[in-house]
């Protein structure tokens, strides 16, 4: 069930109307919200539904132990269990192909045989980010940022909670399960600021990331050796753009119906293609995921605290195994390498310069955005192609310099010129647009949602394609 489906819209008004109806009893709103994540996460994938109750058990054991545990030795050795467990199910159930793959791919010429074993169809949806999700609250609880007061089925819905159940954002406890003691409320104005986010999303998702994905991105890097190089390039771009729209469209429908409900998720985006540099670009991209990399990984491993080499180390370690986490293929290793590689450098050079450049005139700023942004686009071929082969066909085409861009279409243009005018507006007009769109009286406010929806149907001229960030 797509966010971005009638049938879900329809599942998420029900869901509303029965929570507000008994908001004010804690059990029944919150088993109104397990009954719907369950029903929700069931109509994606039943059977692996099951990975997730026997690991919320298990880690809700974890959490009573360390509530419980006054050894320092014993409550570290809690909280390893957990990691171990939740990263094995992770490289089980990810994983677990990508290794037997290779280890046919380097023993077949030795004449060893490896078994197939797969386990990539019991795959369940949403695992990545469900695993680390699950990470964040033990290892809280161990740092005593959170609470481990919480019972078996609070712990199940805080992992399911469907809104987020499916592709983030990465929600930490404070966000969501501290809060489920709390009645809920909501104001008219917060309930308004929902749906504009909601429809801010799906206008994202549906008329401009679908358009640039069916329109030129699917064809091109389908087949790069029918396309000139100015029109592989122009895909590039494109992708680069659906990826951002397609992914931060799922963040806002997410975001506009958790606050339906009373809870506030943290922000994944914030104009990443308009970073200075590698570094600020990793802290306005998918931020719920680099924040719990650098508090979950890196500063566990040092950080900034150690010496220039082992931070160095520490880059590579985070931005590697970060890619990889993306996907069951090497090719993410890569790209995530490729990443680690330009922040190490970067690093290096404000280490030459004796530190950060504090401010840099237009000039700079705008050079820096422009490298910045060709880096992210070139590397998200890699992350774009099926395997490292088509990525290098891809590339070769490129380096052709063949001029045309006769297979680009007026829509495509269209959509890729919405594209990047609305990244580079200030934030305010899009938080000064959700004002007035408040401010509406509630008539005019349904009229204008039925005029999107028209719209919507009438601009996406596809049929409606899967989220990107599903397959990572």
């Amino acid at each position: 069930m797509q966010s971005t489906s009638i049938p879900y819209l329809v599942f998420l008004a029900l869901t509303f109307a029965l929570y507000w109806a008994v908001h004010r009893h804690r059990v029944a709103r919150l088993g109104v919200l397990l009954v719907a994540s369950l029903c929700f996460y069931v109509a994606w994938t039943p059977l692996p539904i099951l990975v997730f109750f026997v690991g919320a058990g298990f880690d809700h054991l974890v959490v009573k132990g360390l509530a419980r545990a006054k050894s320092p030795r014993a409550r570290k050795a809690l909280v390893t269990a957990s990691v171990v467990f939740n990263l094995g199910l992770l490289g089980t159930f990810k994983y677990a192909d990508l290794f037997r793959q290779t280890a046919q791919s380097l023993l077949a010429p030795l004449g060893v045989h490896v078994r197939a074993e797969p386990f990539g169809w019991l795959l369940p949806v949403g695992l990545s980010f469900l695993c680390f999700q699950a990470i964040s609250y033990v290892v809280d609880v161990y740092r005593g940022k959170a609470s481990a007061e919480h019972s078996y089925l609070e712990h199940l819905l805080y992992l399911l909670f469907f809104p987020r159940v499916v592709s983030g954002p990465i929600v930490r406890a404070s966000a969501l399960l501290e809060r489920f003691n709390e009645v809920p409320t909501l104001t008219p104005e917060a309930g308004g600021r929902a749906l504009y986010r909601i429809a801010v999303g799906l206008v994202k998702k549906l008329v401009i990331a679908d358009v640039l994905g069916s329109g030129l991105v699917d064809p091109v890097f389908g087949n790069p050796e029918a396309y000139t190089s100015a029109e592989c390039l122009v895909a590039a771009v494109a992708y680069t753009f659906e990826l951002y729209l397609d992914f931060s469209g799922y963040s806002d429908v997410a975001i506009g119906a958790a606050a339906l409900f009373g809870f506030e998720f943290p922000e994944n985006f914030q104009r990443p293609y308009l970073a200075r540099n590698l570094f600020e670009f990793w802290n306005r991209w998918h931020m719920s995921l680099s924040s719990w990399l650098r508090d979950y990984l890196y500063i566990p491993l040092g950080g900034n605290r150690r010496s220039k080499p082992r931070v160095l180390f520490n880059l590579m370690t985070v931005m590697v195994l970060g890619g990889l986490w993306h996907g069951a293929d090497w090719r993410f290793a890569i790209w995530g390498a490729v990443h680690g590689v330009g922040l190490g450098l970067l690093r290096t050079w404000w280490w030459i310069r004796g530190g950060r450049p504090e401010a840099a005139g237009p000039g700079r700023v705008g050079l820096g955005m422009l490298v910045t942004f060709t880096v992210v686009v070139l590397t998200r071929v890699v992350f774009r192609a099926p395997d490292l082969a088509h990525a290098g066909e891809f590339y070769a085409r490129m380096a052709l310099g063949m001029p045309g861009l006769d297979n680009v279409s007026g829509l495509v243009w269209a959509m890729l010129g919405v594209a990047v005018v609305s990244h580079m507006l200030p934030m305010r007009l899009f938080h000064d647009a959700g004002t007035l769109f408040v401010r509406m009286p509630v008539p005019v406010r349904a009229v204008v949602l039925v005029l999107i929806g028209l719209g919507i149907r009438h601009l996406s001229a596809v049929e409606t394609r899967p989220y990107v960030y599903l397959q990572f």
